[in-house]
């Protein structure tokens, strides 16, 4: 059926792409994997509507052409919908089916048309369905000196990965190979299925051979000539500046490695952002406090402070307020349309509790001045 990704992420058709990015956030928190309330199916849906909608080229195609809108335009040399009337064969079968009861609407519901429509407009496709191995989910934490600079991280996760003796034949070095006799050295499986509509032939990778047509006469003694085995493997991770606390970063590939004929799982990476000893944040900008003596709010002073790449020297302006704000510009975190947000010190006034006699003496003369 076809897919509505606006309802998937509970937005209208008009939503911004800031609403968007909103929506996405929190119901990919509140599903994801690790979660006691977590779903996966949920989860990769939300991420798969979000993939669409924040490209604004695709959401256009989306808009017109529904979820299949990529396929669909290549089945047509690019001109989606027929005769360039936009007319979406899905939607048209699907009602057609709903007019003959449930038996047809279930049939309708299983079978994917996408191959006779190619074949009927010169495009013929052999679409040989593999399985994708599982995914994966994990949680990262960064420090805020981690996204301001970009950091590379070495991950160690325990998955299925290729065979390191037979590199993923799953056939014993050396030994040779012969025709698969579950495919008959094809690599394809051809199903036939009868529905409502007719007969219709479906074609599938041979998951004894993974598609290869041979398969080896002696099975691989580590993996037992499945080409996977469970391991440890290290995995190194760029994550540029910039990332976010909450964004959830998609590995294609890196998740669990896929046996014969089975695509390798992705992995998914969501960030977490430490709590940092100094500075918070707040958007882009970072947020920094700082005391200061009685004497160097009055008098002014040179003062020297931390930001997330060095130490800077700040100059306090003479009679600053506590609470005061003073902007360090592009010190902040990288910004998504370029440049660098700013790093902001908050001037804090410290009133000393203890104080000698003559630091007394001094203040009595300064408040019989008026000060």
């Amino acid at each position: 059926m076809a897919k509505d990704y606006y309802k998937t992420l509970g937005v209208s058709k008009n939503a911004s792409q800031e609403e968007i990015k909103k929506a996405y956030r929190q119901l990919a928190q509140k599903y994801h994997p690790d979660k006691a309330s977590g779903d996966e199916k949920k989860f990769k849906e939300i991420n798969e509507a979000y993939q669409v909608l924040s490209d604004d080229k695709k959401r256009v195609q989306y808009d017109q052409f529904g979820a299949d809108f990529s396929s669909f335009a290549q089945g047509f040399g690019g001109q989606a919908g027929f005769a360039g009337q936009g007319i979406n064969f899905e939607d048209l079968f699907s009602s057609f089916a709903q007019g003959y009861g449930g038996q047809a609407r279930k049939e309708w519901d299983e079978f994917d048309f996408g191959d006779i429509f190619s074949d009927i407009f010169g495009r013929k496709r052999t679409r040989a369905y593999k399985v994708k191995a599982r995914d994966i989910s994990i949680d990262l934490e960064l420090t805020l000196e981690d996204i301001y600079k970009g950091v590379r991280k070495n991950i160690k996760l325990q998955k299925l990965v290729e065979c390191s003796v037979c590199k993923g034949s799953g056939g014993e070095p050396g030994s040779p190979m012969k025709k698969c006799p579950a495919c008959g050295g094809s690599g394809e499986i051809h199903r036939s299925q009868r529905t409502f509509f007719g007969s219709f032939s479906q074609i599938e990778t041979c998951s004894n051979c993974g598609g290869e047509g041979k398969i080896p006469e002696k099975s691989c003694a580590k993996c037992h000539g499945k080409g996977i085995v469970r391991d440890v493997e290290t995995i190194a991770v760029i994550l540029p500046f910039g990332v976010d606390d909450g964004q959830i970063i998609k590995l294609e590939g890196q998740g669990e490695a896929g046996g014969k004929g089975e695509i390798p799982g992705d992995l998914y990476i969501r960030i977490h952002l430490k709590k940092h000893k100094y500075f918070t944040k707040k958007g882009d900008d970072i947020y920094y406090e700082f005391l200061i003596s009685f004497t160097q709010a009055v008098l002014g002073d040179k003062i020297e402070i931390p930001t997330l790449e060095k130490k800077v020297n700040l100059k306090i302006p003479a009679g600053i307020q506590s609470g005061k704000l003073i902007r360090i510009r592009g010190k902040g975190l990288s910004r998504a349309a370029g440049g660098r947000g700013d790093q902001f010190v908050k001037i804090q006034v410290e009133t000393p509790q203890k104080i000698s006699q003559k630091a007394k003496e001094l203040l009595e003369k300064l408040k019989d001045e008026g000060i």
